[in-house]
Parts: structure tokens; sequence; C-alpha cells
């Protein structure tokens, strides 16, 4: 039997790439353990720093399948887990996390009508089905969506006169100014009001030991985006966009904000990319092609893939019952679950949060 040697089977886990993370399994800090005994077993752990719950299995049986080649293998066991807490990570250099969440993700656009709502509800779900605990504050006050997505109805109660407890839809947390006042009622206020609504909202919520919170922004660049990025410990954020010019132009400007305000931004996604006829099948790109990821080119910006244009996201989304809920095992869910992922994996290399690990220094006169 020819001797199985531990650098051996490092070398062959250095030759598979973890998608999301975009790294080999060694060099993305992966691999927490390898055994090899004189019997041919080999036993390897591998801890994944980002929620994917459902890429395990495939994940387990391409190691498996890879370390079973090596000459004088008789035997290969793979255990996949993630960290037992996702980690919190950096913020802006003036803030610290929030209790109870350990990282905030922005969905941003830089125009409306784009989907970023849709999009990031999605994204929560994604995220959610991955193994993470997720919530959603939608910080959207003059047009709040998550109520009638998330299919919520009532009012927030409190349990110490302080606090809102979250209302719960779908397994995720959820907060929005919509929970507190009718369907139809405009919210007419100048932008010192709202700024202060979207802290009251965000920080008055008894949010309960979240991995990440996703915040469904407003479009544009104004009073909400720079009160989140000068108040609200946000450790990055998602630019959504569709093809077309007009749309790439305003969010290459949502994107240089973050950027400037030194929020890192995590990439952009492509909504609206292609309609495929469900009658005959025929493809066509109505708003152009391949602008997202032109634009994630020259800033700079990874590219978390594309969505279709599909009627049955609108209806499902406006149903209460979005996409990765209602139909979680369809070609749609599959891909906001990829771009949940290639999210998550992208957090997952930004420097991490060690305030909680200082101890506060206080200097008095004796």
């Amino acid at each position: 039997m020819t001797d199985v040697s531990r650098l051996k089977v490092e070398t062959v886990l250095k030759e598979i790439q973890d998608p999301y993370l975009q790294r080999d399994l060694v060099s993305g800090g992966e691999v927490k353990d390898i055994q090899v005994d004189d019997a041919g077993r080999v036993r390897v752990q591998l801890c994944l720093g980002y929620p994917a719950a459902g890429w395990h299995e495939a994940l387990k049986a391409q190691v498996q399948e890879r370390l079973s080649a090596i000459d004088g293998v008789d035997e290969v066991a793979v255990e996949v887990e993630v960290q037992t807490r996702i980690v919190p990570h950096a913020v802006q250099s003036s803030l610290k996390p929030l209790p109870g969440i350990r990282n905030i993700i922005a969905v941003a656009s830089g125009k409306g009508g784009v989907g970023k709502s849709t999009t990031a509800v999605n994204l929560a779900l994604a995220l959610a089905a991955d193994g993470a605990r997720v919530g959603i504050l939608d910080a959207d006050i003059y047009g709040p969506s998550q109520p009638r997505m998330l299919g919520i109805h009532g009012k927030p109660e409190t349990r110490d006169g302080k606090t809102m407890e979250p209302l719960e839809g779908h397994g995720l947390q959820a907060m929005s100014i919509g929970f507190l006042i009718e369907e139809d009622t405009p919210m007419i206020w100048r932008g010192p009001m709202v700024t202060q609504a979207l802290e009251q909202l965000l920080r008055e919520t008894n949010w309960r030991e979240l991995d990440y919170l996703v915040i469904d922004l407003p479009p544009g660049t104004g009073d909400t985006q720079l009160t989140l990025a000068q108040k609200i410990p946000v450790s990055g954020a998602v630019i959504i966009t569709t093809p077309q010019d007009i749309a790439l132009s305003d969010a290459r400007k949502g994107l240089k904000m973050f950027e400037k305000v030194d929020v890192p931004v995590l990439g952009v996604v492509e909504n609206m990319s292609i309609y495929i006829c469900p009658q005959c099948g025929h493809e066509e790109y109505l708003f152009g092609q391949g602008g997202g990821e032109r634009m994630a080119e020259e800033c700079g910006a990874e590219f978390l893939g594309a969505l279709p244009l599909d009627i049955g996201i609108r209806e499902q989304a406006d149903g209460g019952n979005p996409t990765v809920a209602a139909d979680p095992e369809g070609r749609v869910a599959e891909l906001y679950r990829d771009i949940a992922r290639r999210t998550a994996a992208r957090l997952a290399l930004q420097a991490r949060d060690y305030s909680d690990r200082f101890p506060n220094i206080v200097v008095e006169n004796d």
C-alpha cells in the first residue's frame, strides 16, 4: 500500500475552488482539520465562514471524489460545517456593530423601478434558507413595500414599553414604517423626520441575535443613505441595477457614494437581465445585455449575478410569498441563493470587527 501523507491531501484540497469565495479551500482558510492514518483512511473537516447549507452536500461529494483518487486512499470522510456564529465584520471607523446584529448589509439602487426591494427580500430569504439568522429593515419611509411582500399584517408589540418586537414572515424578523401606519397613508415628512424615523426603526427594534440584517434602502443618494453611512454601522452594500444605460449611470453614483463614506461595496446585481418567452422559449435582452457586469468591472466591484425578467417574481412578491419561499427548488430561487452566497462570501473576506474584545479603559483622578 502506498503511504498517504497529509501533504498529498492538502495539495489536492488546494486544487478545489470555492466558487463563492473564489479561492481554493486551503488559501480560503476553510480547511479546519486533516487526519490521515496508516490504513489509508482520510478525514477532512471543512468550516465555511458564510452560510451555504444547500451547497454542503455538493462540496462534500466533490472533495470525496478528488481525495479518493489519491493513490493509497481507501476511505474518505468529509465533514462540512459553518462557523458556530457568523462573525461580525468591520464597519465605518467611527461606529461599532449594534447589539443583537452581527452584520448589516445595505441593498441600494441609484434609481427606482429596478427591482431593489424584491431583490432585497429574496436575498434575505436565501441567506435564511442557507442557515443564517436574518432580519430585514424596510428603510423606505415614503414607499414601504416589505409588509406586502412578506405578507405580514398587524402592528409591532412592545414588552418593555421602550422597544418594539419585530414581526416575522417566512422565517425573517422584519420591521417597517408600514407596520405602524395604514397602507394608503402618505408620509408627508421632511428629510430630518425621515432620517429620525429610520434610526428609531433600527435602534428601537428588539432584534434577536441576527447574523445579517438586510436594509432595503429607498432609491437614490439622499438623506436616508447619508444617515445610513454616518450613523448606522454597515458591513457592506449591494447595488441593484438593470442593464440599460440610464439605470447603470445612476447605479454608478450609488456605488461611488458608498465608497466615499467608507462602506465596502460587496457587489453588483443585474436585475431584469433577460426575458425568456414562456410560450416558445425565445430569449430577448429587452434592456440591453451585460451592462451590470461591465459596470462592476469598470468600478472594480464584484459581479454577484444576473436575474431574469420573470412575471412569476413580480406575482409572488405582490402576493406576499417571494420567489425563494414560494418556489424554493425553482431555477429563479437557485439564482437568488447563488447571489446570496456570493454576497455572504464577499463579506466573509472583509476585515473582522474586534471591538468587543478590547476592554473599555477609564481614567479616573484619585
